[in-house]
């Protein structure tokens, strides 16, 4: 798959096939060509923990009991503004409203959108999760080449006939995660991701979020 295709066909896929898995060798080998993005005097701050099977299993369980029980927990970082505004919060709602309605789903059905919320923390059914930490002490340059990291993670991913979907949603339950997957003090988890092959067919995985044009956002200063 060259380049453009793989970027501009990119989208988060939210309905795995759980029966197919993904091999360890497969896996280090897209992490390893991932790990290829750059980073400010290659210092490459970025640390990986695979998940499946039992260990994907307990994570679900912790995630879920927490969100059933109210607890909406505590990211340790801002992922969104402090403050919502335009044009940020209508691009928020057109994602949200276009996601629900596709599926059916009233925004005020508070079952519904429970039921779908819990899939964030079920993987979406895919056989493999991934968590992405970084050291405590790393200022937001690190964080800018991290995301370089995940993009081309995703990207390889796809040119191995994989897709993902990066989550955020798992950073509330960071302090259930990271004693699970034995991730150190000193590091702080980045964002969750599934990754595996989409279900054929599958409704959600049509979904297509929009973008602007170019001309919308590029300035050419004179």
């Amino acid at each position: 798959m060259d380049v453009i295709t793989a970027i501009e066909g990119r989208q988060s896929i939210r309905d795995f096939d759980a029966s197919r898995a993904v091999s360890d060798d497969l896996i280090k080998s897209m992490l390893g060509t991932a790990a290829r993005a750059p980073s400010g005097s290659n210092i490459q701050p970025w640390h990986v923990y695979v998940v499946r099977d039992e260990l994907q299993r307990k994570i679900t369980d912790a995630c879920v009991e927490r969100f059933l029980s109210g607890d909406e927990g505590e990211a340790e970082y801002h992922y969104y503004p402090r403050s919502w505004r335009q044009p940020y919060i209508g691009r928020r709602r057109e994602t949200g409203f276009g996601l629900y309605g596709l599926l059916g789903i009233d925004k005020s059905d508070k079952a519904a959108v429970q039921g779908y919320r819990i899939r964030n923390y079920q993987f979406f059914g895919a056989p493999v999760g991934f968590f992405f930490t970084i050291d405590r002490d790393m200022e937001p340059g690190s964080w800018l080449d991290y995301g370089m990291f995940l993009q081309s993670l995703m990207l390889t991913a796809r040119a191995r006939g994989l897709e993902t979907c990066a989550q955020a949603a798992f950073c509330p339950y960071h302090d259930s995660i990271t004693p699970l997957i034995n991730a150190p003090e000193q590091e702080m988890l980045v964002c969750g991701m599934s990754m595996g092959y989409p279900v054929a067919g599958s409704l959600i995985n049509t979904y297509r979020t929009s973008r602007l044009t170019a001309d919308a956002f590029t300035h050419f200063p004179s």
